[in-house]
């Protein structure tokens, strides 16, 4: 999973980037406890925006010449009779929209043209389109239409592979993203019942247990990861931030030390390095 499709879930907690890709960041020394789960952006009282109205607001934005083009090729999908017709034109769409910078809507005419396709990738691209913009979305009307949208897309994707436990993943960080965080840890809960071995989903309850201040939660499921993956860096890492959180600095920095015997990233071992100088 690319760094740009995962939550991060505040400061004061181990990122998510670091449980799926360890990426180049690290968290920020700064204690203060998160009071939610996850950002909030399009929460469980707000309604979504209507497609219609974010359409006809990023209509208002475009160039003439470019508002010509979109309304020419919207006519080619009303017309198009033919499923690969009508996934060309949407594929257009997106292209057309995202050269013009309205992300929301390119990754509606993606998500369409993946529907029609009805394969697991191009279903998962989009979903996770939706998923890392919903992220920075400044109206959440809009973030809650967008997860709207990737719910649906995972759902599908889903359906054609039900045993990819990555995909219940990422739609349970879009419930968490979007107001509703039971949900999510509902969803990451079946992943751990069916599968125990499964790092990511038991890392990210654990770090969902971080932001909700339960640190001995945290620690007690992955203490229980770590009997059998006593080598896995993130388990290690966000292991070390529940101690951190829980105010163990001692115990912290040293399973912040022995999380970097096992990555491969020069680079991200000096930002590790420099974490643990902050916290000292």
């Amino acid at each position: 999973m690319q760094k740009s499709q995962v939550l991060l879930v505040g400061a004061a907690v181990a990122l998510l980037v670091i449980l799926f890709a360890f990426g180049r960041t690290v968290p920020r020394s700064e204690k203060k406890p998160m009071s939610s789960a996850a950002p909030m952006q399009g929460g469980q009282d707000v309604e979504p925006i209507a497609f219609s109205e974010l359409l006809a607001t990023a209509k208002g934005k475009i160039p003439a010449d470019k508002l010509l083009q979109v309304n020419t090729i919207e006519t080619n999908v009303v017309r198009g009779d033919v499923k690969t017709q009508k996934i060309a034109a949407y594929q257009q769409l997106y292209s057309t929209w995202d050269s013009l910078n309205q992300l929301p809507v390119a990754a509606y005419y993606l998500g369409e043209a993946a529907k029609l396709e009805n394969s697991e990738k191009s279903l998962t691209f989009a979903a996770n389109l939706f998923l890392a913009h919903l992220q920075h979305a400044e109206d959440p009307r809009i973030a809650k239409w967008e997860a709207g949208q990737a719910i649906a897309l995972f759902d599908q994707a889903i359906q054609l592979n039900p045993a990819n436990d990555t995909l219940k993943i990422s739609q349970a960080m879009v419930y968490m993203n979007t107001g509703e965080p039971m949900t999510g840890v509902a969803k990451l809960r079946e992943v751990v019942a069916a599968h125990p071995d499964n790092i990511d989903a038991q890392v990210t309850l654990a770090n969902l247990a971080i932001t909700s201040g339960q640190y001995d939660k945290a620690i007690e499921r992955l203490e229980g990861v770590l009997k059998t993956h006593p080598d896995n860096a993130k388990v290690l890492f966000v292991l070390a931030e529940s101690y951190r959180s829980k105010g163990d600095k001692q115990k912290a920095i040293e399973l912040f030390e022995k999380s970097k015997q096992f990555m491969n990233d020069p680079e991200l071992k000096k930002e590790v390095d420099s974490y643990i100088k902050s916290i000292k």
